[in-house]
Order: C-alpha cells, then structure tokens, then sequence
C-alpha cells in the first residue's frame, strides 16, 4: 500500500479532516493532499509529523497490516558450500608453518 494511501485511510478512520492535520502537525493543507493523492513522497521527518498528528507509531503509516512488520526470514543453509567444504578439508591438512603463512596472506590482502 502506498504511504498517501495509508495515511489517508487511518486520517477518515479517525474522523479527521486534513485541516486537523494541518493544525496539529503544522504541515500545509495542499501539501497532505499532494501527498495523499500520490503526488509527493514526504520524508522521514515528515512521516513522523504526520504519525504524531494521527496518535500511530510512524511504522504503521508504511505497512497495511495490523502489528508491526515481521523481519523478513533468510533461507535456511544445508550447510558450508562445497567450495567451503573443500577449502576447510585443504586447510585441515596443511603443516601449522603453511597455516601461518596462508592467514597472514589472507590478513595482508584483506587491507588493501
């Protein structure tokens, strides 16, 4: 849902007209409509007046459903990749001299 959209929605379920937002949150008329319509994009700030205006936390004007947003789950891994699996074999099988040297590569390469 677009924000405008939102707002506008929790603004006519609230009972109040644009000219309560204008005075409670000190924006221009022309400017909640321009943004309600979908003509204009507000800022973080700006979302923030308007939330305070409404009595809602500024999340609730970025998403339509009831809560607040669920953190979106990565997919879950088997496990290390093959290439990882057959870097770990390698490295279980290097002398601790070799170990050293390969980390300290791995340490120098990874500042520039």
């Amino acid at each position: 849902m677009q924000v405008g959209k939102q707002i506008r929605a929790i603004r006519e379920a609230k009972g109040l007209s644009q000219g309560d937002i204008e005075k409670s949150s000190g924006l221009l008329r022309s400017y909640i409509s321009r943004v309600e319509g979908g003509y204009t994009a507000p800022s973080l700030a700006t979302l923030e007046k308007f939330a305070k205006a409404l009595g809602v936390e500024t999340y609730q004007l970025l998403f339509s459903r009831q809560g607040r947003p669920v953190q979106a789950r990565l997919p879950a891994r088997s496990g290390p990749s093959r290439s990882l699996r057959r870097l770990i074999k390698y490295f279980e099988r290097m002398g601790a001299p070799n170990r050293r040297l390969l980390l300290t590569l791995a340490a120098k390469l990874s500042k520039e």
